[in-house]
C-alpha cells in the first residue's frame, strides 16, 4: 500500500496474484550496483531481487530481466555493461543466467521467446538506448514484445518516468502487472515512516548537500518529532547560523533554504552540530581535532564528521524514538579517521527499539560496513525514491501498478 498525498491508502498488485504459469515476465530490477572495475562492492540490489526471482521461478515462469546501470546517457560502453552483474546474479541464484548483448531487437526476442520455465535472461543496460531516459513510447513497444507479464521491483528508480517504468506498463493488460515483493516492502515500510504511528518520529538526515532533499526535509520538519541533521548538510545550517565553516563543503545556493527552515515554524524539534571533527586534509592529514561550532574553524579546517558531543546528543534521541528514518552519512565515512560518527549513528539505530528504515546509496554502504545491517527494519534500496515517497510526490512506478 502506499501513500495518496497524506492520508489516504491506495493499493497496487503484486507478483503473488499474477497467474503466471508457463508465461515470461518482464521483470525490472535496479541493479545498478557500485563497481570497482568488473568487481561489484556491494551486491544488496541484486540480493534484495532474490526472493521475487524465486517465486517467480518457483511460479514456473521464464523470466527476462532489465536494468540500468550507470549513466551511459544512450551510448554502450564497456563500463556500464550488465555483465558482471549477471555473474554475480548466476553466483547467488546458484543457476545459469543467460544473456543478450541489447535490451531490444531481434537478439533479445529470440532468446526471450526460448526460454524455458524457470529460465533467467539478463538483457544489456537500457540506458545504453536513449529512449529510456526519454520514455519513448516506441522503445517500450520493442521491449512489450519480450513478455507477457510485467513486474516492477526497481524501487530505487521508481520516482523516474522512463520509459520501462512508466510507458512500459501501460502496454499490458493490467491485469498482467504487479509490483515484485521488494517493490511491496519498500512501500511498506515508507508507509511506516509517513504514517509515523510509533512516535517519537526522528529523522536523521545527512550527505553532501541540502539541495535535492529540498522537499523531503520540508516535508520531515513538519511530519518528524525530531530531525537530526549532519554531513556535509549540516555545514550549511551551521553556516547560515554564522559558523565560520573553513574549507568546509557548503552548499551556498541553499543558505537561504537552511535560514527558512531554522527560522520557521514547524513540528520537529531541529538538531545540529554542536561539534565537528575536522582537517586540514582528506587525502594526507597532519592535523585531526573536534572543534566546538561555537568557536568556527579556521581558514584551513573541514568538516568532515560529527563530534563526540553531537553523537552523544544525535544517540540520545535515537534511543528513544519509535520511529527512525536514515538518509545520508554523518561525514566522510568512506575514510576510516572520519568514519566514528557515521558508524556511532549506524550502532544507535540498530539498538533502538523502533520501526527502522535506512535510505539511500551511502547510508545503505555505511550500514553494512557497520555490521548491523541485520538489526536495521528495513534497508531501502532506492536514496532518491524514498526521500521524494517521504516527500509526498507521486512515483511513476507506482502510480501505474493502481489497482484503487
Amino acid at each position: 500500500m502506499l501513500r495518496d498525498g497524506l492520508d489516504r491508502m491506495i493499493k497496487i498488485r503484486t507478483v503473488d496474484q499474477l497467474a503466471l504459469r508457463g508465461s515470461r515476465v518482464f521483470y525490472r530490477v535496479d541493479y545498478n550496483v557500485p563497481l570497482d572495475g568488473d568487481r561489484i562492492t556491494d551486491a544488496t540490489r541484486i540480493e534484495q531481487t532474490l526472493a521475487t526471482l524465486r517465486l517467480m521461478r518457483d511460479r514456473d515462469a521464464a523470466i527476462v530481466i532489465a536494468s540500468h546501470l550507470g549513466r551511459p546517457k544512450g551510448q554502450r560502453n564497456a563500463k556500464d555493461s550488465l555483465q558482471p552483474v549477471r555473474a554475480k546474479l548466476a553466483e547467488l541464484m546458484d543457476i545459469d543466467v543467460q544473456w543478450a548483448n541489447d535490451c531490444v531487437g531481434a537478439e533479445a526476442e529470440g532468446k526471450a521467446w526460448q526460454l524455458k520455465t524457470g529460465q533467467l535472461l539478463l538483457l544489456e543496460n537500457l540506458r545504453f538506448h536513449a529512449g529510456e531516459e526519454q520514455n519513448d513510447p516506441a522503445f517500450a513497444g520493442q521491449l512489450r514484445k519480450l513478455a507477457g507479464f510485467y513486474v516492477n521491483d526497481a524501487f530505487g528508480a521508481s520516482h523516474r518516468a522512463h520509459a520501462s517504468i512508466d510507458a512500459l506498463p501501460k502496454l499490458f493488460p493490467a491485469d498482467h502487472t504487479a509490483g515484485g515483493l521488494l517493490l511491496a516492502r519498500e512501500l511498506e515500510f515508507l508507509q511506516k515512516v509517513t504514517a509515523a504511528s510509533d512516535r517519537p518520529f526522528v529523522a536523521l538526515l545527512g550527505g553532501a548537500k541540502i539541495a535535492g532533499k529540498i522537499e523531503p526535509l520540508e516535508a520531515l520538519v513538519n511530519l518528524a518529532d525530531t530531525v537530526l541533521i549532519g554531513g556535509g548538510m549540516a555545514n550549511t545550517f551551521l553556516a547560515a547560523q554564522g559558523v565560520k565553516m573553513g574549507k568546509s563543503l557548503v552548499d551556498r545556493d541553499s543558505l537561504d533554504v537552511a535560514t527558512r527552515i531554522l527560522n520557521g515554524k514547524h513540528r520537529a524539534e531541529l538538531m545540529i552540530p554542536v561539534d565537528v571533527v575536522v582537517t586540514d586534509s582528506l587525502d594526507a592529514p597532519k592535523t585531526i581535532e573536534t572543534v566546538d561550532v561555537k568557536r568556527g574553524l579556521s581558514d584551513r579546517q573541514m568538516a568532515v564528521d560529527i563530534g563526540p558531543g553531537t553523537v552523544a546528543a544525535f544517540a540520545a534521541s535515537i534511543k528513544g524514538a519509535g520511529t527512525v528514518f536514515w538518509n545520508g552519512p554523518m561525514g566522510v565515512f568512506e575514510k576510516e579517521p572520519f568514519a566514528k560518527g557515521t558508524m556511532a549513528m549506524a550502532r544507535a539505530i540498530a539498538e533502538a527499539e523502533a520501526t527502522t528504515v535506512v535510505g539511500g546509496g551511502e547510508s545503505v554502504e555505511a550500514v553494512n560496513a557497520s555490521g548491523f545491517a541485520n538489526r536495521i527494519s528495513h534497508i531501502s534500496t532506492g536514496g532518491g525514491a524514498s526521500l521524494e515517497f517521504i516527500s509526498g510526490a507521486p512515483l511513476p512506478g507506482v502510480e501505474v501498478l493502481r489497482v484503487s
